[in-house]
């Protein structure tokens, strides 16, 4: 038992951190399996949907839009907002077509359409 004494009263940093890095990791767990379990109204995941994968076809079809990558945020069934990353947006006139593209396709005002430069 004084041993144990001992080597704790020597090592008593080393024993402080570890025991909050298993903490950390802990909380960190904890966070991730909450977040997890939640429901949101608004589907968001790292799989394409159907629509994004067709919108994604469409845009980088239509000249000078090079690649492409489409968001498209719902909340209850509704689009609440599409974000396009593409090679092309630094174009005006490429960014004005897939603007006019991508509402006419999905029928939804432009205003809640983003539209930004992919880094290539």
């Amino acid at each position: 038992m004084r041993k144990v004494l001992d080597y704790v009263k020597d090592n008593k940093k080393i024993i402080i951190v570890v025991a909050l890095i298993i903490i950390l990791i802990g909380a960190v767990y904890l966070i991730n399996v909450g977040a997890k379990g939640k429901g949101n109204s608004s589907s968001v995941s790292a799989e394409k949907s159907p629509a994004e994968t067709k919108l994604t076809s469409i845009l980088s079809s239509i000249e000078g839009v090079g690649a492409t990558d489409v968001m498209i945020t719902e909340t209850d069934g509704k689009i609440a907002g599409v974000v396009i990353v593409c090679e092309g947006a630094n174009n005006i006139m490429v960014k004005n077509d897939i603007l006019n593209a991508v509402a006419t396709a999905l029928n939804i005002d432009k205003k809640i359409i983003a539209i930004y430069s992919m880094n290539i």
